[in-house]
Parts: structure tokens; sequence; C-alpha cells
């Protein structure tokens, strides 16, 4: 006997009409800062694997994933074992050692190249991965004594007082005065180069930028505490970095006796391929700051970072929920899985068949520009369509889209790429079903744009 295979699937306009109370109620109690429910108007019943569901009984592939935290996915039972396991012990402990804690941290320790790995130390740090880039910059300056970091146009390292500092987005800093120093260069952003430049007449001149001002005595930047950079910038619109840039970058950081902070909120966890984004790039970061999926659904991030640097008196950097036992034995229960099923494999094979079917679609859509990422970490820039600006052009793709059951986010400057971060352990099948959707709601609004 056969099962047959989930689909998407919506039967209501969106929002339907269950939903649509419960947007309308958060709207009369929540902050105005509310993102989500914005763009995606649907409440969230449950989820499955690859599908979510909301209350109207709609089903959709998730490309979102919870912003990449459901590293494989929607209930996965030995996840949810995991935790339930834990649950019955305990669940919140401080820093104090505990069984579900050194697992974890042998199990993540186990993850790291082998020299790094021999001289690593763990940070616990608060739950969420902006707690993370706030310790790591204060162990950089720590370390250093000195107080500016710099950071790269389009980069993302949060949203909280301290980090919006070293996040490109300039709006939400608007209205915010007496930001953390921080000073920004340019991102090897190739499809859009900051320099004006092509790869064929580039020297990797954004990185040279860098190391000209910090060797000129008369170059006006002081330096810095840190460096802290994404390899794949998520937020910035799913833009890896040229190898060469992150090798000229770690080489500056290393002449000038500048730690080099390597944000893999996003990227770690197998996301691109690998553990780790850097192990791609050749080189070997000083504080490695991870979250988002190794937690295995649950909150935690952490700073790795190398055992010179440990310099911090006890107490020099705490937080209430730094000892999250749920995520602690979920985070150990998924490495088993990722080792044991070979989802990084998983994710090179699905990420290569996405990719390749996605550059088709971008041969047969002019509106679709650039398309680009590592494993399940992919984006496709929107053109301008007949005149109209790409933002809108993306955001009505995005809308054609949920209504057909693919639920993606939208990212990079104004909103003009296409994001699709799924499980990881996405299927082969799962895959060509997204390729087939979004090939419709940008073949729908090509339509529609023509005949406005």
């Amino acid at each position: 006997m056969t099962t047959q295979r989930m689909r998407a699937a919506v039967h209501t306009e969106l929002p339907g009409p269950v939903s649509r109370t419960f947007i309308a109620e958060q709207a009369a109690v929540e902050s105005s800062a509310r993102t989500y429910p914005r763009h995606t108007p649907i409440a969230i019943a449950g989820g499955s694997g690859s599908y979510l569901t909301d209350v109207d009984g709609n089903r959709f592939l998730d490309f979102l994933s919870g912003a990449g935290v459901l590293a494989l996915g929607h209930d996965h039972p030995e996840l949810i074992a995991a935790a339930a396991r834990q649950l019955g012990v305990a669940t919140q402990l401080l820093d104090f050692p505990t069984g579900a804690k050194q697992e974890f941290t042998r199990a993540l320790r186990a993850k790291l190249p082998a020299g790094l790995r021999d001289r690593a130390r763990i940070h616990f740090c608060g739950p969420t991965g902006a707690d993370a880039v706030d310790a790591a910059i204060k162990l950089c300056k720590t370390y250093t004594g000195r107080g500016e970091v710099v950071a790269f146009h389009g980069g993302f390292h949060g949203s909280t007082q301290s980090t919006i500092a070293l996040t490109g987005l300039r709006a939400p800093k608007e209205h915010l005065q007496n930001l953390a120093p921080a000073a920004f260069f340019p991102y090897s952003y190739c499809f859009r180069c900051p320099l004006d430049l092509t790869p064929d007449s580039c020297a990797i001149n954004c990185a040279r930028y860098l190391a000209n001002l910090l060797d000129d005595p008369n170059g006006g930047v002081r330096k810095p505490a840190a460096v802290i950079m994404e390899l794949v910038q998520g937020e910035g619109g799913v833009i890896p970095a040229r190898p060469e840039f992150v090798s000229q970058i770690r080489d500056i950081t290393r002449t000038h006796d500048i730690p080099l902070v390597v944000d893999e909120i996003q990227t770690g966890g197998g996301r691109t391929g690998t553990w780790y984004a850097f192990e791609q790039f050749g080189i070997e970061p000083d504080v490695i700051v991870s979250s988002k999926a190794i937690g295995g659904g649950h909150p935690l991030s952490v700073i790795i970072y190398d055992e010179r640097m440990d310099g911090w008196a006890a107490g020099a950097h705490t937080g209430t929920f730094r000892g999250n036992q749920l995520a602690f034995a979920a985070g150990a229960a998924l490495m088993r899985v990722v080792e044991r099923d070979d989802v990084l494999g998983n994710v090179r094979v699905v990420g290569e068949f996405l990719r390749d079917g996605l550059d088709r679609l971008a041969q047969r859509f002019g509106c679709l520009a650039d398309v680009r990422g590592r494993g399940l970490m992919l984006g496709v820039e929107i053109a301008p369509l007949d005149g109209m600006p790409a933002s809108k052009v993306s955001r009505q793709i995005h809308q054609a889209a949920l209504r057909r059951g693919l639920l993606y986010e939208l990212a990079g400057r104004d909103d003009r790429v296409a994001r699709f971060l799924p499980p990881l352990n996405l299927s082969l099948d799962e895959a060509a079903e997204a390729l087939e959707l979004f090939a419709e709601a940008v073949a729908v609004t090509e339509q529609a744009v023509a005949a406005s």
C-alpha cells in the first residue's frame, strides 16, 4: 500500500476567514513592529515535515523554516522525543554543567575542523543570535582593548540596540542615537558591485579598500576591535562572498591582529552544505557566532572562539536563559540525525537541483535577474518588468506564490530578492514542487503586468 505524498493546497482566499480573526486580534494588541503577518497573512495551526498548515486548513510548502531555525522541518519525531525526555528532567539551569549540556557541547565541538577544535572555547549566550553577536563583540573588545568594529554593507547581525549598529539596514537606525561605533565597508556583491566594477576588471577592490585604509596613517580609521562578516549575507539578499574576498579579509585581519568574527547564525548548522560556511572558504575565524538551527527548534546561541582570547573574568558575560536544557537535548539529537542520515549530502544534492531549476527559470523569465546562494540557502534577485519597479514585481510574485501554497521570504535591497530557506532534509519531489509553484507565480505576475 502506497501513501500519497503531501502537497501544498490553498482552498480559501488569503487570509482565510479564521486567519483573518487571528490577525485582527493580533493587530489590536501587539506592537506595530510585528512583521510576518503583514505580508504573509496566515495564522498557523501546525506543521509536518516541509509543510505548514494554517487555521483555515490551507497547506503551504515551507521555504521559510522559521527563518532557518527548523533545520529538519516541522514536527521531527526524534527532536520532539529528545526535548520531551528532557522536559521531565530539567529545562533551565543557568550555566551549571548537566548531562544534556555535556552531550550537546561534545557534539558541537566535533563539528569543528580538527585544528580549530583543539583550540576552541564555547560560551553559551542568551537565546537569540543577537545575544551571541553582542557577546562576540564584547569578547573582542575585552581582548583587544579597542572599541570600533568594522562591518559590511548589506550585513545583518541583529536588531537590538547594540547589534543594529553593525547592521547595514539604515531605516531602523534613523531615530536611534548613541549607537556603538562601527565603520562600514563594501561587500563583494558582484551583481551590483558597490565600486561599479565587474569580476573581470576587479582585483577584489572591496577588500583592498579596507586594507588601504588600515595601512594608511591618514586613512582616518582606527584599528578596530573586530571585523564581523557573513560569508553568505542573508537579510542582505542571499549574497555569497567571493572566495578571494574572504581570503583577503582573513589576511588583512591577521596582519593587523584584528579578530575576525564570522556570523554563522543563518549559514551554520549545515545550511550551505557544510556544517559551517567558512569551511568552504578555506579560512578559520577567530570567533564563530552560531544560533538558529543548532537548538533543534529551541532558542539557543553560542560563540566559539580561539582560546587565546579567553580573558573574561568570571561573570563577565551572563544571561538567565543560557542554560536551555531543551535546546541542548534537541540540538544534540539534530546533530545525530544530520550525521546518521547524511543530511549535508542531501543539502548539496537537493540544493544543486533547486539551483539548476531556478537557473532554467531565469532563462525563461526576464524578471528573474540573478540566481545565487549555496546549498539550501538560495536567492533570486528580481528585475523591473515593463516599467514596474523590481520591488513591486518581487512583492507580486511573492503573493502569487503564497496563493499557490509556496511560503518564502523577501530579502535584500527594497525586498527585491526571493529568499529560499527550506528544511535541510527537503526531498527532490518537494524541491520540484517548489519550482513548479514558483514558476506559476512568476508567469501569472508577468501576464498581469503585461495586461495592465
